[in-house]
C-alpha cells in the first residue's frame, strides 16, 4: 500500500480493480499529482491501513474511492495497449 501510494503521488498509475455491485474490471489511469491532473486539491495524508484510497481519476477527470481489497493489480504509467 505504501508503494502504492507513493507512486500515485509521484505520477501517473494505472489501477485494475474490481467494482464493487457489478464486479466489472476497471483499468484507471491515476494520480495523486495535482501537476498531472485538473485539480487542485492536495491529500497530504494517507493512512496505508485504510480500506479505501481516494484519488483522482485521469479518464474520467473525477476523483474515485477504490476498495484496497478490490484491486487485481497496479503498474506505473497509464494503461498498457491490449
Amino acid at each position: 500500500m505504501d508503494k502504492l501510494l507513493q507512486a500515485l503521488k509521484l505520477g501517473v498509475v494505472t489501477i485494475v480493480f474490481e467494482k464493487i455491485g457489478t464486479g466489472e474490471i476497471r483499468t484507471m489511469p491515476c494520480t495523486l499529482n495535482p501537476a498531472l491532473g485538473d485539480f487542485t486539491i492536495e491529500i497530504k495524508k494517507y493512512d496505508s491501513m485504510s480500506d479505501t484510497i481516494i484519488m483522482y481519476a485521469l479518464d474520467k477527470n473525477a476523483w474515485r474511492d477504490v476498495r484496497v481489497n478490490t484491486i487485481k493489480e497496479w503498474y506505473e504509467g497509464y494503461p498498457k495497449e491490449t
